[in-house]
């Protein structure tokens, strides 16, 4: 779709702007929708066409009826995609659209050059379109009923990835000598016969059969896995007892959290670096006077901040300028970090002039936890009052629990780590040689659920179709908690 000819001049204007400011993208389309139409793209999270199930239309219903009570306005949407799509709303005034467009190559710039995103599919727009068609076919030789049920179960455990491993270059492991040297236990020995009875004295499934019985009992003998597996949803899609069409549209919904794992990492960073591209943008070029006031509340209520919650564009915009500011003061290095002088340290400017090269080798390699880790100093936190809070139920509302800087750093670290949900990992899936599923919860600062990890482990225990055991800590206590398929148990584990 096309731009009317005055918005087109206005996006020609702001891609000028961002390409002499360095920035680097794929060609980007840009297309106006209504509210309503904006609604049903959010609510495919950005995808004009997605696999049906019932979620969507619950979010649109949700987005829809928070627009009408002028709850929220969708201002921006912009897909990870070669070329990028992007959004405007119809009913934005110009510097609305000025502001998003900028906005908007911010963020084209991010997926194209940000490590994070380096692995992910920049076709994605047409492999979604493949994913509807694949579950519509399901749906029409199965039953809608069936599969909405199966993808419910898939889209509950879909977050139990490894974010990590597309980094990761994995090699097969050497099986102990013992294994190595036995040939006859690694391969069925075929009848002999002559070659046109072959297919009949030796059948395809029961080789198939023979040799499964096998690998079965090999993995018993050196345990399975060897090592715990993070990636849960692969364990189960390579190992579990399910259908070729229940593997299939497992494995398409795996694609899809791994795309959009990386918006999940770089959330403050992303958002961040867009706001501060919007910002200087606008106030350096492309603002009229007339659109000042416009711009100052817009931006102001982009940036606006609130006890107990972080928002990512003012954090990581603030960051981003706080980084610029000194590595064009030089403040960095092993003379200013020596220095003991407050006063000195304040005043410090070396005139390094390498900020705006510092932001941009930031944004090209670094993710939320690594970005807040390296660069959040004490005096940042201090200048942009980040405490630690938590619930006061006296109170009925979030206090400040904590002013220290580490201990508000490793709280935020905390929550940003695996988006702050669970460790999960497979441990054993024969547990007491029964074929039961053991999955491990390793404890670093982020507590279970209960009620959560046993509705968890019901929907793991429907597709592994044995009893799933799920390890914890609850109170500092070790807890194995276990659901059979018709009732959950628990196990105190001591200390």
């Amino acid at each position: 779709m096309n731009l009317p000819p005055d918005l087109e001049k206005i996006r020609q204007e702001i891609e000028g702007y961002a390409r002499d400011y360095g920035l680097d993208f794929y060609e980007t389309f840009f297309e106006i929708l209504d509210f309503k139409q904006l609604n049903e793209v959010a609510s495919f999270m950005g995808f004009p066409n997605r696999y049906p199930h019932w979620r969507f239309g619950m979010e649109y219903e949700r987005l829809s009826k928070s627009f009408a009570y002028g709850l929220h306005k969708i201002y921006e949407m912009v897909i990870n995609n070669d070329p990028c799509y992007a959004y405007l709303l119809q009913c934005n005034n110009y510097v609305d659209q000025k502001i998003v467009m900028a906005h908007v190559y911010g963020h084209c710039d991010f997926f194209k050059n940000n490590f994070w995103f380096s692995k992910t599919n920049r076709r994605m727009m047409d492999e979604m379109a493949n994913h509807a068609t694949k579950v519509r076919k399901y749906i029409d030789k199965h039953g809608y009923t069936e599969v909405e049920s199966f993808i419910d179960i898939c889209l509950s455990i879909d977050d139990l990835i490894d974010r990590h491993s597309p980094f990761i270059e994995r090699h097969g492991r050497k099986a102990s000598s013992v294994l190595d040297n036995n040939d006859d236990e690694r391969t069925v020995k075929k009848i002999k016969s002559k070659d046109y009875m072959d297919e009949y004295i030796n059948p395809e499934g029961f080789l198939q059969d023979q040799q499964r019985r096998l690998d079965e009992g090999r993995m018993r003998k050196r345990g399975f896995p060897e090592n715990p597996e993070k990636d849960v949803v692969l364990f189960l899609i390579e190992n579990a007892p399910l259908e070729n069409w229940q593997r299939e549209v497992f494995e398409l919904i795996r694609e899809e959290s791994y795309y959009f794992a990386p918006q999940g990492q770089t959330k403050i960073m992303n958002e961040g670096w867009a706001t501060y591209w919007h910002s200087t943008i606008m106030t350096r070029k492309a603002l009229r006077d007339s659109e000042l006031i416009d711009y100052a509340d817009h931006h102001s209520g982009t940036v606006a901040t609130q006890p107990s919650r972080v928002n990512p564009y003012k954090l990581g915009l603030e960051l981003f300028k706080d980084i610029e500011d000194r590595w064009n003061k030089g403040k960095f290095g092993k003379d200013y970090e020596e220095c003991d002088s407050i006063k000195e340290k304040k005043n410090w400017d070396k005139n390094a002039g390498l900020g705006r090269e510092k932001i941009f080798e930031v944004r090209k390699i670094y993710n939320d936890v690594t970005f807040i880790d390296t660069f959040m100093t004490e005096e940042f936190c201090r200048e942009q009052k980040l405490f630690a809070y938590k619930f006061d139920p006296e109170q009925n509302a979030y206090v400040i629990s904590d002013r220290d800087f580490k201990k508000v750093k490793q709280k935020l670290l905390f929550s940003l780590t695996n988006f702050g949900q669970p460790l999960i990992y497979v441990r054993e899936a024969n547990y007491e040689n029964r074929g039961e599923l053991y999955l491990e919860h390793r404890h670093e600062g982020i507590d279970l659920k209960i009620d959560y990890a046993k509705a968890t482990l019901e929907n793991i225990q429907k597709v592994w179709s044995r009893p799933v055991h799920l390890e914890t800590a609850v109170e500092g206590r070790g807890k194995l908690l276990k659901f059979d398929g018709e009732k959950h148990s628990e196990k105190n584990l001591g200390p």
